[in-house]
């Protein structure tokens, strides 16, 4: 008896692990940020100067996507997104980016930028909702979206100069 007593103890244990382990917990629903009703906290703001192919610069005014659930959620849903406005998805390593446009409204241009300043790729016009993959096949630590066609409009190209203000104090989590 005693044996079988070890075993129940044992089973109790490893069954009182597992449920302590499970997700999402009893009775708790998790957030989908990617739900049309989902509303996250706001997000810090910075500022992106970038370079066209002239020497211009172009300021745009960006929310920074520097968390997991931030770079997930990104633009979607948004109806709009003025010229001069846009998001800057920072990462914590640079890496090749993809991203699709699942359940953006709009079209947007996709900017990859390397971690040392320079535009590395432009993705032109992401068509919305849709699930096909946007990269640039170049690592980058940055992506910034903004208004489909704003690139060309400016003459921005690959090679070009950034440089970003008030990005200093943003965290960055994986």
């Amino acid at each position: 008896m005693h044996g079988l007593g070890a075993v129940l103890m044992l089973v109790s244990c490893q069954a009182a692990e597992a449920r302590d382990r499970s997700f999402p917990p009893a009775g708790r629903k998790v957030k989908d940020v990617s739900a049309e009703d989902y509303v996250g906290p706001t997000l810090p703001r910075a500022r992106v100067l970038l370079e066209d192919a002239d020497g211009g610069l172009h300021r745009v005014d960006v929310e920074v996507a520097a968390t997991p659930e931030s770079r997930q959620r990104g633009l979607m849903w948004r109806r709009e997104l003025p010229a001069g406005q846009g998001m800057l998805f920072v990462f914590p390593a640079e890496e090749v980016q993809s991203f699709w446009m699942r359940n953006t409204l709009i079209s947007l241009d996709m900017i990859f930028i390397n971690s040392a300043g320079q535009i590395v790729g432009i993705v032109e016009r992401a068509e919305p909702r849709s699930r096909a993959s946007r990269s640039v096949g170049v690592p980058g630590r940055y992506v910034l979206e903004v208004p489909g066609g704003w690139s060309q409009t400016v003459g921005l190209k690959r090679g070009g100069a950034v440089r970003f203000e008030g990005l200093e104090p943003i965290q960055v989590i994986p």
